[in-house]
Order: C-alpha cells, then sequence, then structure tokens
C-alpha cells in the first residue's frame, strides 16, 4: 500500500516507515479568537454561545514517519511527526499541523481537554484551531503520544550540533566523578549546631590579690565617741552604765510615798 504524506497529502517513498502513536475518533475543532495576552487561550470562549464557533468533529491522529535519506551509506532516517484532522468517514485530510516545537500544540488556561494546535498548508500558511476532546482520558494519551514523540524527534530542529554538545557534557561529567565513598577504618565527624552540640566547659573564675574591691567605693570608717561629739552627727553615744541607772531609779519613799494601806505605788 503506498504511503502518504500526511503534511501534504503527497506520495512517500516506498521505504518509508509510518507509526500511529495516537488515534482519537471523535474531536471537536473549533475556528478560535486570538489569544489573549497575559491569559493565553480560553476554551470558554470557544463554546460559548451555543458553540457558534465549533466547524466540524474529525479524527484526529499523531504520526510518526521515517524516510532514509539518499544516498547515506550509515542508514540514516529523517523522522517527522504530525498531528492530522481527518473526515471521519472517508479519511480525506483536513488539516495538518507539523510537530517541530511545543508551541505546535498548546493548553489552554481553563481545561484539560482542549488544545490549540497550530496547522500548516502545503504553501507554509498557518492558522490556530481548536480541538476539543469529549474524554480527559483521550486528552491525556493524547499528551503522552506527544512526549513520545519529542523523546523520538529529540528537537531535531536544534541540529546535530545539539546532540554532540550534549554528548560531551555527558563524557566531561562522567570524568568529573570521583569516588567518595568511605573506606574500610574511616569515620565522619558531623558537628550539630544549637542544643545538639557539646557546650564548651566554661573556665573557672580566676582571683588575683590585685582584682579585690578595687571596683567599690568604700567609705571610711566611723570615728570614736568622744563626749564632745554633737548630737546631730547622727552616732549613736554608748549605752549607761549600771551604777548611773541605779542613781536615777527613785523609789516611792523618795518621792514622799511609804507602805499604806495601798500599797507600794511604783
Amino acid at each position: 500500500m503506498e504511503s502518504i504524506d500526511p503534511a501534504t497529502g503527497q506520495a512517500l517513498p516506498a521505504d518509508a516507515i509510518q507509526r500511529v502513536l495516537f488515534v482519537a475518533s471523535s474531536v471537536h475543532v473549533y475556528n478560535i479568537p486570538p489569544m489573549t495576552p497575559g491569559k493565553g487561550h480560553v476554551a470558554a470562549t470557544w463554546t460559548a454561545d451555543g458553540n457558534k464557533r465549533q466547524i466540524f468533529s474529525a479524527r484526529l491522529r499523531v504520526i510518526e514517519t521515517a524516510i532514509p535519506v539518499p544516498g547515506s551509506a550509515d542508514g540514516e532516517e529523517k523522522v517527522k511527526t504530525d498531528v492530522v484532522l481527518e473526515d471521519s468517514r472517508n479519511g480525506q485530510l483536513f488539516a495538518a499541523a507539523p510537530y517541530t516545537g511545543a508551541a505546535v500544540v498548546e493548553s489552554v488556561s481553563d481545561s484539560s481537554r482542549f488544545f490549540a494546535l497550530r496547522v500548516q498548508d502545503e504553501a507554509g500558511r498557518k492558522a490556530s484551531l481548536g480541538v476539543g476532546f469529549e474524554e480527559r482520558g483521550e486528552a491525556f494519551d493524547f499528551g503522552v503520544s506527544l512526549q513520545e514523540a519529542q523523546k523520538t524527534l529529540s528537537w531535531a530542529n536544534q541540529g546535530a550540533g545539539a546532540k554532540k554538545l550534549a554528548g560531551v557534557e555527558r563524557k566531561d561529567g562522567a570524568e568529573k566523578l570521583r569516588d567518595l565513598s568511605l573506606k574500610d577504618g574511616e569515620t565522619i565527624t558531623i558537628n550539630l549546631p544549637g542544643r545538639f552540640g557539646r557546650r564548651k566547659p566554661e573556665p573557672p573564675p580566676q582571683s588575683s590579690s590585685n582584682d579585690s574591691l578595687s571596683s567599690f567605693s568604700l567609705p571610711p570608717p566611723p570615728p570614736p565617741y568622744s563626749s564632745s561629739t554633737p548630737r546631730g552627727s547622727g552616732i549613736l553615744p554608748p549605752p549607761p552604765s549600771t551604777h548611773s541607772v541605779r542613781q536615777k531609779r527613785l523609789s516611792a519613799q523618795d518621792l514622799g510615798f511609804d507602805d499604806g494601806k495601798f500599797g507600794e505605788f511604783a
């Protein structure tokens, strides 16, 4: 059976190989407005007003095509992936989107079942169409097929130089790896900060004859008591002797009283 290029509808070489990565029997195709800056594509604007923007329902396929490069001695192939929209009744091509970058298929900001697809015709003219899946599972499988295509393509539009550079970086990284494993008998000491660490013992206080009480200012000692010290000096006199107390103590007789019927008055 003759293979057809899904993007152009032209016949492919006889040795070309095609692989279908994903098929959805029915998806809704929309004529979408331009993307809103800062918001991206919004599916709610596609389905508003009773789905007036819906064009028709189509079959969606993700097709990978490998074409051998003419004159290549080592069997080099040119691999590409296309997202195609076809008439589900007769398989006629409606639109194709060559998957050459992540911007070809963009998710919307308000749903996981809708995508913006950038299609391209044979003349290279581009337009954006909206695609909506009826089941969330189909939309997830569609995203998985695109991830698989990215791995296969390795984003071939970046050129072979990018692949070579990546290989050199991996080689340099492998050479820089060192064996950091512990050998027999080796240990690791970890100092944990805070309360988990050992507190250093505080040194004992050092006493010195020069550090007695030099920081304090003591008042002079009080002067000895003398009779000439005035009362207002704030120094208390010595206590009276026993002899002076006896002389000052007066009895009842000295005051003119005697022991009568009322007894001693003191």
